[in-house]
């Protein structure tokens, strides 16, 4: 067991944030669980966390909540893990602004404000480790996917960017990569989908009635997905780890697509991603 670190943590209502909230603290860190809704917020004060309201999409939330961390840890926070994310399907043609602004705000915008607010704490206390939960979809694309791929691709190369900064400063950045992983994200994703998509004023229709099948499904909708707690190992080892990777693969489709993208030429990867 290594000794105690605090660790913030967004998008811990459900899923892998949870988890990993839960592992966490099972193995001594002090976890300060983060979730957007009041009443998330509520439960996981019930289950033993210190727990704060966080949106990532609202910056007075993002400044309020990094405030409260520090009142309740002395200014000292280890360790901040950006999980909280969410995927927008549609079409690109169908993705108004707003759309693609909004899925913006929380998966880059939003996540960017807050390792800002935390960077001179870390700074200060002479070390740090942030890590980042992206997606296999950071580093390939997949069809009707494109404000989540958009999102994830950005969030590596600004994560990329701010390690070479970091240099030297003894803050650590890792980023996380998973493939299908079982949490409410696809019903989450639904969701969106009704709000923000009009299948039926699209040339899309057709594709849109086996993905609303998909999105509907109950457990794993594809092979090789993986319970939650997949990637909060990966999250405990570059936490303790003396020297934690830059990447950590989870699934087999995120080991797969990173080597494919390294050996084939884009056109026959394009052609395998059009199957998926």
């Amino acid at each position: 067991m290594k000794a105690s670190k605090t660790i913030l943590i967004t998008g811990c209502s459900t899923g892998i944030g949870y988890q990993t909230a839960v592992a966490l603290k099972a193995r001594g860190h002090q976890v300060i669980a983060t979730a957007r809704k009041p009443e998330d917020v509520t439960r996981l004060k019930q289950d033993g966390f210190a727990a704060l309201q966080l949106d990532l999409a609202d910056s007075i939330s993002i400044k309020q909540a990094v405030d409260d961390a520090i009142a309740l840890t002395g200014s000292k926070i280890d360790a901040l893990f950006n999980n909280g994310a969410f995927g927008q399907p549609g079409a690109v043609e169908d993705l108004t602004r707003d759309v693609l602004r909004y899925q913006f705000e929380t998966n880059l915008f939003g996540t960017h404000e807050l390792t800002n607010l935390i960077i001179p704490l870390m700074r200060k206390q002479g070390h740090g480790r942030i890590i980042y939960n992206s997606s296999v979809l950071g580093l390939v694309a997949m069809p009707y996917r494109g404000a989540y791929n958009a999102s994830k691709y950005a969030l590596e190369g600004l994560v990329d960017t701010l390690r070479l900064e970091l240099h030297g400063t003894n803050i650590q950045l890792s980023l996380i990569e998973p493939g299908p992983i079982l949490s409410d994200f696809r019903k989450n994703a639904f969701q969106l989908y009704k709000k923000n998509i009009d299948p039926n004023h699209s040339f899309h229709q057709e594709t849109y009635k086996a993905m609303e099948t998909r999105l509907q499904t109950e457990g794993p909708a594809v092979p090789f997905t993986l319970p939650a707690c997949a990637v909060a190992d990966k999250v405990i080892h570059a936490l303790e780890a003396q020297r934690p990777k830059i990447r950590y693969y989870v699934t087999f489709p995120t080991h797969l697509f990173a080597f494919l993208k390294r050996i084939l030429p884009a056109s026959w990867l394009d052609y395998l991603l059009r199957k998926v």
